[in-house]
């Protein structure tokens, strides 16, 4: 199995700046993708940011020019830096993960971190 710990969540005011980290750890022989998605109350799961194994980025238009998602694939863990946030960031930040778990066996597992909150309030 894999698990993904989620940290780094918690209230802050608008304008203001947190990191979010995950952490893989587990049956793990290759991370493919990681990423951050996030919900917010009465809302669908969205993709927040997600990055490849190779460092290639894609975010959502809402997080263009205030996030960057950055990995550390010796550790297995993905950050989120988020910078100038909004009231409707506020959300539970989710990380997801897409693994090979073994070198023999070419599946790619998907997996989900608890999630974090993220409140952004004066």
């Amino acid at each position: 199995q894999v698990q993904l710990v989620e940290s780094g969540g918690g209230l802050v005011q608008p304008g203001g700046s947190l990191r979010l980290s995950c952490a893989a750890s587990g049956s793990i022989f290759r991370i493919n993708a990681m990423g951050w998605y996030r919900q917010a109350p009465g809302n669908q799961r969205e993709l927040v940011a997600r990055i490849t194994s190779d460092g290639s980025t894609n975010y959502a238009d809402s997080a263009k020019g205030r996030f960057t998602i950055s990995s550390d694939n010796a550790k297995n863990t993905v950050y989120l830096q988020m910078n100038s946030l909004k009231p409707e960031d506020t959300a539970v930040y989710y990380c997801n993960a897409d693994v090979r778990r073994t070198s023999w066996f070419n599946f790619v597992y998907n997996y989900w971190g608890q999630g974090t909150q993220v409140t952004v309030s004066s």
